[in-house]
């Protein structure tokens, strides 16, 4: 299955690196957006606002970019690939490009949100570690809704319907961790917010392995 996963990754960064229209794309709406949030306010110095609206923006650049995870794939093309590997392959090879693809968009999000809008965090590390965490959720989750989505005719508009309840509280734990980390409170007080968001990523990535297979036998 590792050697499987490994192929498949590996096709689909060779797919995006010949045709980068699409993550070119949502780089350029997150630029776009935060060039609009630079001109609206200039500079962000309150700590709840400056966080809501760096979180907003990620995850609806993650979900831009993971909704044509299975949309843009023809039927012919999943019976051929169905003839390749298992699905269960299939499914974590998408999760784990998609936490690839969102990781470099959030690191990039947060450099150029920090020299336009201003930068507050004060534990750089913690802040990092949840922008990675939550990379991780948003392509767990939205892969296997994606997925779920991509059986009816209204992909994008199920694939919304069902992301925000199902998404909302890792939001709500990421919210809580990443400002923790913007005002350099300590480990301590933090750890259960990272056990927490461990969590709740191996249980979507968990349900994604084992509810995969029946939606690719459809």
């Amino acid at each position: 299955m590792l050697k499987e996963v490994t192929y498949l990754v590996r096709k689909e960064l060779m797919l995006e690196w010949r045709s980068k229209a699409a993550f070119g794309g949502v780089l350029l709406y997150v630029v776009s957006t935060i060039f609009v949030a630079y001109l609206s306010f200039k500079e962000v110095v309150e700590v709840p606002v400056w966080n809501a609206l760096l979180w907003i923006i990620l995850l609806f650049a993650a979900t831009s970019a993971i909704a044509r995870s299975f949309s843009e794939e023809t039927k012919g093309k999943q019976l051929y690939m169905y003839t390749l590997a298992s699905p269960q392959s299939i499914v974590i090879s998408k999760i784990v490009y998609n936490a690839l693809s969102v990781s470099v968009l959030s690191v990039l999000c947060y450099v150029i949100y920090s020299l336009l809008i201003g930068n507050l965090v004060q534990n750089q590390l913690m802040f990092f570690i949840a922008l990675l965490l939550g990379a991780i959720g948003f392509s767990s989750t939205l892969t296997l809704i994606s997925a779920i989505a991509s059986q009816t005719d209204n992909n994008l508009t199920l694939m919304s319907i069902l992301g925000f309840p199902i998404i909302l509280p890792l939001l709500i734990t990421l919210l809580t961790f990443s400002k923790n980390a913007i005002d350099g409170i300590a480990w301590s007080v933090n750890f259960k917010y990272i056990g927490v968001l461990l969590l709740l990523n191996l249980i979507v990535v968990t349900l994604s392995y084992l509810l995969f297979p029946y939606l690719w036998r459809d």
